[in-house]
């Protein structure tokens, strides 16, 4: 009995404090959500006499964070906070104390955790390092709330630490060049969400992005003169470093080498071949000769080189989409398999990156490839980096079979945020999911990457194309498994989503720019509406079955002013969903609202002064206007057969894509159209 007793007593600790986790969530629009939060009936008002006091040794980063709080704290507030900086008396007591043990080295598994405790009068934030008082100074400024007086801090105690040591964001720079103002605006935001990984793609086919030294050639041929400079690079690992955030940078290699075999031909794997930087998206056959003892020669000198401009331990090498055609055509590299045993392209490309392993541990690397890379002869000292899932001839994921065999891995599998698909896709994707690991294999996860391949966005777009789903993956990779409700991370994710602008990203307000340009700079109201309820074309599918884009090719078009996750049609669905659940006049009457708002637009957006671009709309957005009056119609009474066929015909067209978008709208008219009442 007493048993029972005892097993109720736990239900109920269990089942009240979900109750309370799900309350406070609902409260507060945190993200990434804390491990552990609890209220404690205080609220610290924000006046103008908030100070901040250090109490500890800084290297720079708690400065850093603590200026960048004031002037965002002062932003949103309006509050004229009377010290713009920190208090440099560290022996006096301020209304915000940081203290802090050690200064991080920027390390694989540093301690990031902190604790952040708010009463009526003062805030504490406690850390072991630099790094954890930053990151509960980002929980602090996210807990800013208002009511009709005042601007204030509740009443909380966080203890809080990441479920994962690596989390990060890649970004590539080599397909589509990326300015460094779009770098640091993308660390600033990744802070922001406490993401401390940024892996830098700076080698493929379209480009190689970093000048070397030592052979010029790379950045004077095979860059179309958009490349880093040394002196850039070490900016931005500086400015990570300030932010808690590492830099992993990327050089891929053999296969993706076009940019390398424009510039240095000799070391390919075809002779007589026009080597050229590629301009269309897509894997190409150009590759490094693995046979040729220059191959190693050059790798080694140029590793080493950039090598020293990245103090992170660790050194991507690609190693991915290799096919081997020009290996196979090679009688000279044929012959180097026979010589050395190889009997397969995977046993050569293994040969390739054990050369590779041993001139990275000169410079005091550890290798990290793509999932291609994981062979059986592959040293446990290389890093998988998992992108292909669960591939043929394996049981589980690369990242589960890479975990079980001794090798520390990462995750972005999943987290291909390039390929247009919904935050829910995403957040719904955890590291380990259910697999079942021992705690040696467990600790070899060592987290996961969100990826920005960069076929289709320029620094005009690059931004919306990241947030603020990113965000959304970065409590993935923070918080407990159990933090996994879509719908409420969906409500705190429009409340950091607006956030975000004030570090100066313009995933929001570059919209607006692209719809100018469009309707060349008419009123783009109407043109907002539609683009609202439309995204691109998923998974690639953007770039197959029609023009084939450049990367020089324009990115200003109506698939580039669309987002992932429309935000109207998300609306809408709930709405649909509302009324067939329970079709109440108020429930009609929100459907209504909609339908009107895009028969309205539709007749402003015709009465613009048309061009070749909105010639390529008209057509879609005049059917979903001619749609949208018969279902209208179809919500209150009975509509004629002649209606019934025009209301298929205008369906038929709005499920088809147009200028590389689609309506998110369609399956819920296709609902209404076929169930709504008569």
């Amino acid at each position: 009995m007493n048993i029972h007793k005892n097993l109720i007593a736990l239900l109920f600790i269990l089942f009240g404090y979900s109750v309370q986790a799900q309350n406070l969530m609902n409260k507060y629009n945190l993200m990434p959500w804390p491990n552990e939060i609890q209220e404690n009936a205080n609220l610290f008002s924000i006046n103008p006499n908030l100070t901040i006091s250090i109490k500890g040794e800084d290297s720079g980063r708690v400065n850093h964070a603590v200026i960048n709080f004031l002037r965002r704290l002062s932003g949103r507030t309006g509050i004229f906070i009377d010290k713009g900086f920190p208090n440099t008396n560290k022996k006096s007591k301020s209304s915000i104390n940081i203290y802090f043990d050690t200064i991080s080295n920027l390390t694989l598994g540093e301690d990031e955790s902190y604790t952040l405790t708010i009463t009526n009068k003062h805030i504490t934030i406690n850390a072991k390092t630099d790094i954890g008082a930053i990151r509960g100074i980002e929980t602090l400024l996210q807990l800013t709330s208002s009511n009709k007086t005042t601007y204030y801090f509740p009443g909380v105690n966080v203890t809080d630490k990441p479920r994962f040591v690596w989390r990060g964001l890649m970004i590539d720079a080599a397909r589509h060049f990326q300015p460094i103002d779009v770098i640091k605006r993308n660390l600033d935001a990744m802070a922001s969400v406490k993401l401390n990984v940024f892996h830098w793609h700076l080698t493929d086919d379209h480009g190689f992005r970093v000048a070397s030294k030592i052979y010029p050639k790379l950045q004077e041929l095979a860059s179309d003169g958009l490349f880093y400079t040394q002196e850039q690079v070490k900016e931005i690992v500086a400015y990570a470093s300030l932010l808690g955030i590492r830099v992993v940078p990327e050089f891929d290699v053999p296969g993706h080498a076009s940019a390398i075999l424009t510039a240095y031909p000799n070391l390919g794997s075809k002779e007589n071949y026009d080597y050229q930087i590629e301009r269309f998206a897509g894997v190409f056959n150009p590759t490094l000769n693995p046979s040729k003892e220059e191959t190693y020669q050059f790798l080694n000198k140029l590793f080493t080189e950039m090598a020293s401009l990245f103090p992170d331990a660790y050194f991507h090498i690609g190693g991915d989409e290799n096919a081997g055609k020009h290996w196979n055509e090679s009688e000279e590299i044929q012959n180097f398999k026979n010589t050395h045993g190889l009997k397969s392209n995977h046993d050569l490309q293994t040969y390739f990156n054990i050369r590779l392993e041993k001139i990275l541990k000169k410079s005091n690397k550890f290798l990290m490839g793509w999932d291609e890379i994981m062979t059986k002869n592959m040293p446990t000292t290389a890093v998988i980096h998992s992108w292909r899932g669960k591939n043929e001839g394996l049981k589980e994921s690369t990242l589960i079979e890479a975990a079980k065999k001794g090798y520390q891995t990462v995750l972005s599998n999943g987290y291909y945020i390039d390929r247009m698909l919904s935050v829910a896709h995403h957040y719904s994707v955890d590291p380990i999911g259910n697999a079942t690991l021992t705690d040696s294999e467990l600790k070899n996860i060592l987290g996961g990457e969100a990826t920005m391949w960069s076929e289709l966005v320029t620094p005009l777009t690059i931004d919306s194309r990241i947030w603020p789903r990113t965000a959304a993956i970065a409590e993935r990779f923070w918080s407990p498994k159990e933090v996994n409700d879509i719908n409420n991370m969906l409500i705190r994710l429009e409340d950091v989503n607006h956030k975000l602008e004030e570090l100066g990203l313009t995933h929001l307000k570059n919209k607006s720019v692209i719809l100018r340009n469009l309707t060349n700079y008419q009123n783009i109201s109407s043109l907002t509406v539609l683009s609202n309820i439309c995204e691109p074309l998923k998974v690639y599918s953007r770039n197959k079955g029609g023009t084939e884009y450049k990367t020089f090719s324009p990115f200003t078009l109506f698939a580039d002013a669309c987002n992932v996750d429309a935000s109207e049609a998300l609306k809408f669905h709930s709405a649909v969903t509302n009324y067939l659940n329970k079709s109440t006049t108020g429930n009609k009457n929100e459907i209504i609202s909609f339908l009107d708002k895009w028969i309205c637009n539709q007749q402003k957006f015709s009465l613009l002064k048309p061009n070749r671009k909105l010639n390529e709309i008209s057509s879609s957005y005049e059917n979903l206007a001619n749609a949208s009056k018969i279902i209208k119609k179809k919500l209150s009474k009975k509509i004629s057969k002649k209606q019934t066929i025009v209301l298929e015909k205008a369906l038929k067209s709005i499920k088809n894509p147009f200028v590389d978008v689609e309506f998110a709208i369609y399956n819920d008219l296709k609902k209404l159209a076929t169930q709504s009442k008569n």
